[in-house]
């Protein structure tokens, strides 16, 4: 008598099956619904099995039809030799709703046939939004398939960041948890990572060089950790920076010091062969959240458009890379955005604005609960001359994870009116940005492997002993 491994169930019915270790998917259209809507709740509100088991299936599924978290580094390479230009890469910070946030993503990348746009998260966002990468993946990937998206899926750990302070009592330790964070976020399916270390530049230093010295030196080592962690056929996309963002603006002679100097340090400990950097973030006038104003307005931003331009030409045509990223970019006024594929930026990065959006459109009582605890939790980042305004709007990306269950919770006529708001917003920049059409061009140049990961214990259903002879 033969046995046969039995058919676990799902929420999709006889749609999507799972036998042994074996996910098939009989009938694609069965994602795009409430079994869905299920999965990806198990996998952030679950218990621990049910999360390991929801996660798994989420990521089975992504690969049986081609939605499989991918690293841009060939896109961006291909940039750099000028294969393809005339669009800026939208990096967007999805904390607060991030179900609904990303479905909007993704319903307007299909409608215009976008490909080239990334979703990330900070090491700072992580904690204060509770998403580990994991519980990250599987939502991104999620909200994919739910609006019907078919494609490389690019997640992205935005600002892995080493702390100036924690360095300066313990460099190897502070070092080593940014290392730890990379081995977490590749392990779920982040091939794209910024490594930011530019909070080491000391700036009253006599020479460039020197001033970069720490930030390329750290950067070349947790990349070269980060490139010891890829998995089989996939280069991780990974960027440096050479200007914290919303201090002095960087120049084209820092940007060459910094590259310069990492690409003598990979030499010198033998990694010159691994993949280069594909990108450099740089400071030219933004701040991250814009700066805002006693009556809770944004305070004008006086970008550097020449600056920027002449720092992503540099990043092409002497260092192959795709060009500069512009953090901070969200609270810009709209008439800047168009201006990014003009000077061929090539990539920025979006996250205050959508939680704006998010915070607009709360229930009062629930905005009323949120601001409430940030008085309480929150009291120690009021300074004596924030007004009630800007005290919130700084602070209450900090309440986005004690509230995580109420904001996937919100009433659906919330959701619906949220969704309109995010659907026009994603839509106008995607639109500006000009990555309408890039699906194409994403197919053409970025190849993700299938790769298949094992089954957390207890997710196979037990053989059937009495199944066939």
């Amino acid at each position: 008598m033969t046995v046969k491994t039995a058919v676990a169930a799902t929420p999709f019915g006889d749609a999507v099956q799972v036998q042994g270790e074996t996910v098939t998917v009989r009938d694609e259209q069965a994602l795009s619904g409430a079994g869905m809507d299920a999965l990806v709740r198990e996998a952030v509100f679950g218990s621990d099995a049910a999360k390991e088991r929801a996660r798994w299936l989420i990521w089975e599924i992504g690969q049986a039809v081609g939605v499989r978290p991918a690293s841009i580094h060939d896109l961006y390479l291909a940039r750099g030799k000028g294969v393809t230009k005339g669009f800026t890469v939208p990096a967007i910070n999805v904390r607060g709703a991030s179900y609904d946030t990303a479905r909007a993503i993704f319903r307007t990348a299909v409608r215009m046939k976008a490909g080239a746009f990334l979703l990330e998260i900070a090491r700072s966002e992580i904690a204060y939004t509770d998403q580990r990468p994991a519980e990250y993946v599987a939502v991104m990937l999620a909200a994919a398939m739910r609006e019907g998206f078919r494609g490389p899926v690019f997640i992205q750990g935005d600002h892995f960041q080493v702390n100036a302070k924690k360095f300066a009592a313990d460099p190897a330790a502070e070092v080593n948890s940014v290392k730890q964070l990379a081995a977490e976020a590749v392990t779920a399916g982040f091939y794209n990572i910024d490594v930011d270390t530019s909070t080491l530049v000391d700036i009253h230093l006599k020479t460039l060089d020197e001033q970069q010295r720490l930030n390329y030196e750290t950067a070349a080592d947790i990349a070269s950790y980060v490139r010891s962690l890829e998995p089989k056929n996939v280069s991780i996309s990974i960027g440096a920076e050479i200007g914290e963002v919303g201090t002095n603006n960087s120049t084209v002679a820092e940007l060459r010091a910094f590259m310069d100097g990492y690409m003598r340090t990979m030499k010198a400990r033998g990694h010159e062969k691994l993949a280069p950097l594909s990108k450099i973030s740089v400071q030219t006038g933004t701040s991250h959240g814009g700066i805002v104003l006693p009556d809770g307005s944004i305070a004008e931003v006086k970008l550097d458009l020449e600056a920027l331009e002449a720092l992503s030409k540099v990043a092409r045509d002497a260092y192959g890379m795709a060009g500069a990223v512009q953090h901070g970019a969200s609270t810009l006024p709209e008439n800047a955005f168009n201006h990014f594929p003009r000077i061929e930026t090539a990539e920025i990065h979006l996250a205050t604005n959508f939680q704006n959006i998010l915070y607009d459109h709360l229930p009062a009582d629930l905005k009323a609960k949120i601001y409430a605890w940030l008085d309480v939790n929150a009291k120690d980042e009021r300074k004596p001359t924030d007004s009630p305004d800007q005290f919130y709007y700084k602070t209450r990306k900090k309440a986005l994870g004690p509230f995580k269950k109420d904001l996937w919770a919100l009433p659906e006529h919330t959701k619906a009116a949220l969704a309109q708001a995010y659907d026009r917003t994603f839509g106008f920049l995607f639109d500006q940005l000009k990555v309408g059409n890039t699906a194409d061009i994403v197919a053409k140049t970025v190849k993700p492997p299938r790769q298949h990961h094992r089954a957390p214990s207890g997710a196979i259903a037990e053989d059937d002993p009495d199944a066939g002879e």
